[in-house]
């Protein structure tokens, strides 16, 4: 069994989340701003279909990726330096989440990014602690992504892409700002091949934590990123 939270936004210790399914921990609450952020704050994140209550994970091991250690391989470097793509932050928030919630999954019959969902997050942009990545071609809006920056810890929700690497492109950007800006690590909650493959690697749920307590107070406060905010060099390919 997992507890039913309180109204207040609490949760249990990680440690009391099941190892079948990994990580479920509790169900309940709300997703209010001051519970999403607790929550990211603890390594725990919410993850439901519609019509289910809100469930809340920690999976051990946890999903992360280095910001300098994502894997670029020659073709997606020779697509870096392609000039028909903008690559912007933080201007068109609502539309990737959205475009992430329409954009069908293989495998999947349906999405977790509910209207609730979505409304949820809206309000963190809003106050400035959820971020969104965007590549345009022209003017249209072709991938993203979008997540929630704790300190200097970025914990990744989810991303789209409507063209051929769109989505490598926006979090090849993003880590090159994260980087840049002293971000230790970007959480990518559970692991998949596809995620493997861009550099991602499983450690210890433990470490994560302990990482993340290390960084949870760090960085620029709140508030919007710099639209066009991303500079330096990419790596060259291997």
């Amino acid at each position: 069994m997992i507890p039913w939270l309180p109204a207040e936004p609490v949760f249990p210790p990680v440690s009391r989340a099941l190892r079948d399914p990994d990580g479920l921990l509790a169900a309940g609450g709300d997703l209010s701003p001051q519970r999403l952020l607790a929550a990211y704050r603890q390594g725990i994140f919410p993850w439901y279909a519609a019509g289910e209550p809100i469930l809340w994970w920690s999976p051990d091991p946890r999903m992360v990726l280095f910001p300098d250690a994502m894997r670029i391989t020659r073709s997606l470097a020779r697509t870096l330096k392609n000039a028909e793509y903008e690559v912007r932050l933080d201007t068109a928030f609502d539309q990737v989440v959205a475009a992430c919630a329409a954009t069908p999954r293989p495998g999947q019959s349906g999405t977790w990014i509910t209207a609730a969902m979505q409304a949820a997050y809206v309000r963190l942009h809003a106050l400035g602690h959820a971020h969104s990545v965007e590549v345009w071609r022209a003017g249209e809006l072709i991938g993203g992504l979008y997540g929630v920056a704790v300190g200097r810890a970025f914990c990744g929700e989810s991303m789209f892409s409507h063209a051929t690497d769109a989505s490598k492109i926006a979090l090849a950007h993003l880590c090159r700002y994260l980087a840049a800006r002293g971000y230790g690590i970007i959480d990518c909650q559970m692991e998949t091949a596809h995620l493997a493959s861009l550099g991602a690697r499983p450690i210890p749920r433990d470490e994560y934590l302990a990482r993340l307590s290390a960084l949870a107070d760090g960085g620029a406060p709140p508030g919007r990123w710099p639209a066009g905010g991303i500079d330096g060099a990419f790596r060259k390919p291997a």
